[in-house]
């Protein structure tokens, strides 16, 4: 069953390629909305998923499997061209950090008798020598980067295990499958709406030099869909923490830590994908001791 789906997400995505390039093919509208009703019909078919834990429901149209091959390539070609730390405390600090959450998020699910989400992953660790950037990301399927700037923030391992949930989380639960899957139908909707207008919308982004249907969906729609994301990244990255035997209590000193370092720089919260840190020192209040009794260190 789980093969046929995975079929017919390839099928989706391909068949809404093809309409996003309609004009491509100089087609009149009778034989696009042939396409067009294709497509719907197609999306009508298996195309969401639940996000693990929070079982929140995700638009899920293009394949993991192809998500990952894409992030794999890309993680291998920055890993190239990027100045590395390939030994030291640091570096192992991060990658049993990495391990011990491997293992604790595998576990976890088994016990819970559902689906390891990690089961395909490959995992990898490193650390980016560049002092300026406070950052860490997790590309889907496990490939994990952390920048020596966001260990001058972070100060100890508790604190660490806290960003690298976080960023795991973003993986476990699918999000670039869900945002590309989101822009793909923006994307689609854009393209009916240039061929129903006559080309307007094509008109229009060549007058202001960018594309304005994504620019208007990304400040009325996609920014809330990514503080969505955001948010949900850090209460499953607290529990992930949680069952690799870290003290998640230690993620709210961190994002003070965050925000003195940030005074001034974050944006509005209507304007930004990610929650400030008053947002997110208010959040994890709220869930530390949940998920502390809920989600207790997985034995090793």
């Amino acid at each position: 069953m789980i093969k046929i789906i995975i079929k017919i997400k390839i099928a989706i995505s391909n068949l809404l390629f093809k309409i996003m390039n309609l004009k491509m093919y100089n087609i009149n509208r009778r034989k696009f909305l042939g396409y067009f009703g294709c497509t719907c019909c197609s999306l009508i078919l298996p195309s969401c998923s639940t996000v693990p834990i929070t079982e929140r429901k995700q638009l899920s149209i293009i394949p993991e499997s192809r998500i990952n091959m894409q992030a794999a390539r890309a993680y291998e070609d920055f890993r190239a061209k990027t100045k590395l730390i390939t030994s030291g405390s640091q570096l192992r600090d991060i990658r049993k950090i990495g391990k011990k959450m491997e293992f604790a998020v595998s576990t976890f699910f088994k016990n819970q008798g559902k689906k390891d989400p990690t089961e395909n992953f490959g995992w990898d660790y490193i650390l980016v020598d560049n002092d300026k950037v406070v950052n860490a990301w997790c590309m889907p399927g496990g490939k994990i980067a952390v920048y020596t700037g966001l260990l001058k923030v972070t100060e100890n391992i508790n604190a660490l295990s806290i960003v690298m949930g976080h960023e795991i989380a973003h993986a476990v639960a699918r999000h670039s499958v869900e945002r590309m899957s989101h822009a793909m139908t923006i994307n689609l909707g854009s393209t009916v709406a240039d061929i129903f207008t006559g080309g307007a919308v094509s008109r229009t982004r060549n007058t202001v030099g960018r594309n304005t249907g994504l620019d208007i969906f990304q400040l009325g729609i996609m920014n809330p869909f990514g503080r969505k994301q955001e948010t949900e990244a850090d209460y499953l990255g607290l529990i992930f923490s949680s069952l690799s035997g870290y003290d998640i209590r230690e993620s709210v000193k961190l994002w003070e830590r965050m925000g003195k370092k940030n005074k001034g720089k974050e944006p509005p919260a209507f304007l930004s994908t990610h929650p400030n840190s008053k947002k997110r020192i208010e959040n994890l209040n709220n869930w530390i001791s949940e998920v502390i009794i809920k989600y207790p260190p997985i034995k090793i």
